[in-house]
């Protein structure tokens, strides 16, 4: 199907059809959403926020939440490391083609 034929919900990117999202930047958010990336960026390795935690920067309070409990599941000491953790996710989005 035509990539025309979807509106402006979808665009094609390398020959996929690929959903748009809108995200609010670090540089661009206020309020509760410039809180919720301080916490994210203050526990990141890294200090950043994830490209796939600003797909949810509409709703703050969703990330909020998401973060927090992304936190507890993947980032704690248990069975596996963070960086098992992040092997694991990293190795599952290149099997599902994500850049995410």
């Amino acid at each position: 199907m035509p990539s025309g034929q979807h509106g402006r919900l979808f665009f094609v990117q390398e020959g996929w059809l690929v959903a748009r999202i809108r995200m609010i930047q670090e540089d661009e958010a206020t309020g509760e959403l410039a809180d919720v990336y301080g916490a994210i960026k203050a526990s990141h390795p890294r200090g950043a926020v994830p490209e796939i935690m600003k797909t949810m920067s509409t709703r703050p309070d969703l990330l909020r939440s998401m973060s927090e409990t992304a936190a507890r599941l993947h980032f704690s000491d248990g069975a596996l490391s963070r960086a098992q953790h992040e092997m694991i996710a990293s190795f599952v989005s290149a099997l599902n083609q994500c850049h995410y």
